[in-house]
């Protein structure tokens, strides 16, 4: 199931999206919300009529860091022998279709293409067998990084963590297995050029791996993400660029670049 959330005429929900066709697409507006009991009201509005936003509203972003070899490299880092995990803020977290601000403190934005993990329940120390008994489900992302500011700074607070650094979406898959959601396409254009291409089978540290290590250390809520790592060929952004992340069986998440105002 495709599960998304929406605003139409000043109120929002959660819908499943149906349908194959994108200008056909409708969604069927969830009673509840998913991560409790609920049920689909039968009530249904197409998806032209209404507004996207982030299909969660995470508590905390939990990003692994050079989690693929290629891109480990390409910007001159050692491949780390363990999870590498630092903090994206929920201010961070803008929906589909949403503006990317280009921070007034950065010349050199870049774009980082990633599958990310929606935890669907409260959990700490989670066993590796039991990792996908805590999963939500999947969307797409994109780390926004200030790659200059990241260079300079030695936390990575302010490269990463800026206003609309973390665009989610378009929804989120729950019908995807832990197998097969460590083994998809994922792909990045700007303005329609592809930049970015690779699989997720290419992690070094797999899903359960990041989920393991995060859980170790600290409680998981409901609807807190993970990001999981980019493959190689990040590369810049400017003012008027516009960004689309594929992830194959999930979906492709757009978002443009502006002048921050």
């Amino acid at each position: 199931m495709r599960i998304a959330r929406f605003s139409i005429d000043g109120n929002v929900a959660f819908g499943a999206v149906e349908g194959d066709k994108q200008d056909e697409l409708v969604l069927d507006i969830i009673k509840g919300i998913p991560f409790a009991d609920h049920e689909l009201s039968g009530t249904k509005v197409p998806l032209s009529k209404v507004r996207l936003l982030p299909p969660v509203l995470p508590n905390k972003i939990v990003a692994f860091g050079r989690n693929y070899a290629d891109h480990a490299r390409e910007l001159g880092n050692e491949v780390p022998d363990a999870p590498f995990a630092f903090f994206k803020p929920s201010t961070s977290v803008i929906g589909p279709g949403d503006d990317i601000q280009y921070p007034s403190f950065s010349q050199e934005l870049h774009h980082e293409a990633e599958l990310a993990v929606v935890i669907g329940r409260m959990c700490r120390e989670v066993p590796r067998d039991r990792v996908k008994d805590v999963i939500f489900g999947y969307t797409c992302a994109v780390d926004v990084t200030a790659r200059d500011v990241q260079r300079r700074e030695k936390q990575w607070a302010r490269a990463k963590g800026f206003d609309t650094s973390c665009p989610l979406g378009p929804w989120v898959e729950t019908d995807l297995d832990l197998a097969r959601a460590n083994d998809l396409t994922i792909q990045l254009t700007v303005n329609g050029e592809q930049r970015q291409l690779g699989r997720t089978s290419e992690m070094i540290h797999p899903i359960e791996d990041l989920i393991v290590n995060i859980s170790e250390a600290m409680t998981l809520l409901p609807g807190d993400v993970v990001l999981t790592g980019t493959p190689a060929g990040v590369g810049p952004l400017n003012v008027g660029d516009e960004v689309a992340v594929t992830i194959e069986g999930i979906g492709t998440l757009t978002n443009k670049v502006v002048k921050r105002g």
